[in-house]
Formats: structure tokens, sequence, C-alpha cells
């Protein structure tokens, strides 16, 4: 009987451990396979003079990484390989971010703020009237605001594709002057096209484009024919005002220092809710806040969208495209998009 009783043991233990040694065995190579594909598309995105220089980097990269860790049977390639890896990581964080490159037209102006007590001077807004996609006549401004008539946040999210992943930017609401739009975006040169993969490997700068409604609105409604939707945000006018103050701060920033954009860390939406948690929102990360075509959702079972309707009648009444399309040029192009949105509860008269 007891015989039987260790032989069972044993058999347990193996059954146990092997499952155990396979799950450690995948995260190795996982974690190995991530560091050798790491550190070739740094190399193959870095700042290395010459395309075809910096495809040959990659792939020795990646030939003596699988090599050194999977083929060879001399141990120490591993620490070669992983010093290697840690020159390649300390080359690309090292690569600096820039002011000065060919930039695409509608990115091509840093904007600035100046604030005097109650007053901010808005400096670079962007209002280009468009007449087709790429089509516009450009058009920059200096609009000079009060923080006192600033009332409340407008959230919109604009899916240029169906799926998870849109892009998300905000306007100011103010009692006595057209709302002010700011759009956290990338900032392409002019021979760049957006790539999620490469912009986690600093290949483009981030940029605060500050605008009218009629051009960062309509061109997403009326020329790209992205699904545009507008949520009135449920916040105080001071709690507004402070994430106005946040915004115009990190404008400034990087108007002064330049920074690389980041699909996972440096966005819209995830910066979107730093700053509100700098003015007071109490909650937790959601892995919406990176799956940002879900976030009206989750905006709105937290609490934080101003409604008293179910969420699929409040999302199909913030579809503004059509409004936008009706309004294309028209002076009074933010209130006529809002003209058909549910009025919130505590607005009713």
């Amino acid at each position: 009987m007891k015989i039987m009783q260790s032989r069972f043991a044993q058999r347990l233990l193996t059954w146990i451990h092997t499952p155990t040694s396979w799950l450690f065995a995948i995260l190795v190579f996982l974690c190995a396979f991530g560091l050798v594909a790491w550190g070739s598309l740094a190399l193959y995105w870095s700042n290395l003079p010459w395309s075809e220089l910096r495809v040959v980097a990659a792939a020795v990269f990646a030939l003596f990484g699988i090599w050194a860790l999977w083929l060879t049977c001399k141990s120490k390639m591993r620490f070669v390989f992983a010093a290697l890896f840690l020159l390649v990581l300390a080359y690309w964080w090292m690569i600096p971010a820039s002011h000065q490159r060919e930039w695409q037209t509608d990115v091509a102006v840093m904007p600035r703020a100046v604030i005097d007590g109650d007053r901010v001077l808005l400096k670079n807004v962007r209002n280009f009237h468009y007449t087709g996609r790429d089509e516009f006549t450009v058009k920059y401004e200096d609009r000079e605001v009060l923080l006192s008539h600033l009332t409340g946040v407008d959230f919109f999210i604009s899916y240029w594709m169906k799926g998870p992943v849109g892009h998300t930017f905000v306007s100011f609401i103010f009692d006595n002057a057209p709302p002010v739009s700011i759009s956290i975006e990338t900032r392409p040169e002019t021979h760049e096209g957006f790539d999620p993969l490469a912009s986690m490997f600093k290949q483009f700068e981030l940029i605060y484009v500050v605008g009218d409604e009629r051009d960062i609105v309509g061109v997403r409604t009326n020329h790209r024919k992205e699904d545009v939707f507008l949520y009135p945000v449920k916040v105080s006018a001071e709690s507004a005002r402070a994430l106005f103050l946040v915004y115009l701060e990190r404008i400034n920033e990087l108007a002064d220092r330049p920074e690389w954009y980041n699909l996972l860390s440096n966005n819209c939406t995830l910066n979107i809710v730093r700053y509100a948690n700098r003015v007071g929102r109490a909650d937790d990360f959601n892995i919406r806040h990176l799956l940002n075509g879900w976030i009206d959702a989750y905006l709105f079972n937290a609490g934080f969208l101003d409604t008293d309707l179910p969420f699929d009648e409040f999302r199909r009444l913030s579809h503004i495209n059509e409004a936008a399309q009706a309004a294309e040029g028209a002076p009074d192009f933010s209130e006529r998009i809002r003209a058909h949105l549910p009025r919130p509860p505590e607005r009713e008269k």
C-alpha cells in the first residue's frame, strides 16, 4: 500500500512539474523573442543615416539574437546578446525628438498659450478652410478667452474605421466665445503616413492641435468621412477650468521641448485620462483607455457622461456627422452640431 501511495505521489509531482516547466519555458521563449524583435525594430526605425544601413543592422541583430539564444551551444553568447541589446536600448533611448523637420502642412505650426490672470491668449489656433480631404486654405489666428467664462468640456470620438480604436479629443466650452478644440496628435513629416507599430519606435513627434471646431471636427466629419460622436462631460466649471490649464501647461511644454508620440504611452486618450486624474478624477486604469473606440461605454458606465438616457440611445443621438455636414462652413457650426443632442438633465429649463 505504501509503495502504491509513493508511486502516486511521484506521478502527481511529475504531472504538476511538467506543465509548470512548459509554462516557464514558454515565458522564457516569449521574453527572448520579444527582446530580439524589439531590438530589430528599434534599429529598423532608428535614426541611422541610410535606409539600407537600418535594414542591414536590424537583420544582423535579429540573426545574431536567434543564433546566440537558440542555436549555439556557447552559453556565454547569451551574455554577449544581452550586452548588445543594452547598447541598442541606450542608443534608441538617446534619439532626440525635434521641432526642426519638414512637417506636413496641417501640423507645421506649434500652438502656445499666454496666461495673464483670467485672460488666456491662444496663439496659432488652427482654422483651416477645407475644400477636400487634403485641400485647404491655411489660416492660423490668435484668440483670447476668459477662464471665468469657461463652463464645460465636451468629449469627441472619431472613427476612421470600424473597430475598438479611434481618435479622442476635447472641446472647452465658453459662454461668451466659440468652443476651443484641442486634439492630441502625431506630427508626421511630409513623406510620412501614420503607422501604429512605427509610432512605438520614435517615428512621430507629438503635437497638441488647438483649433476651431469647423476645422478640428469638420475635417473629420465632412472630408475624411470619419464617424464622429460628441458627448457632454459631467464636470463642474471649476474642474473644466483646471483641466484647461493643465492642457495649456502641456501645450507650452511641447512648444519649448519636443516629445515623441507613442501609441501605448503618450497618445490622445491616455493623456486625456492623465489630465483628468490631475484635476480630481478618481478611477483606475481600464483597458478601454487603450482600446479607446469603446471608451464612451466606459465613460457612460462610470458616470462621466451628462445624460439620463440609455447608452445605446445616447450614443445614437451623439453621432454628429449629418448635422456637421449640413453645417459645412456655417459660422454657427458649433451650435448646429449640438442642436440635436440630448440636453443634460440638470440643464433642463
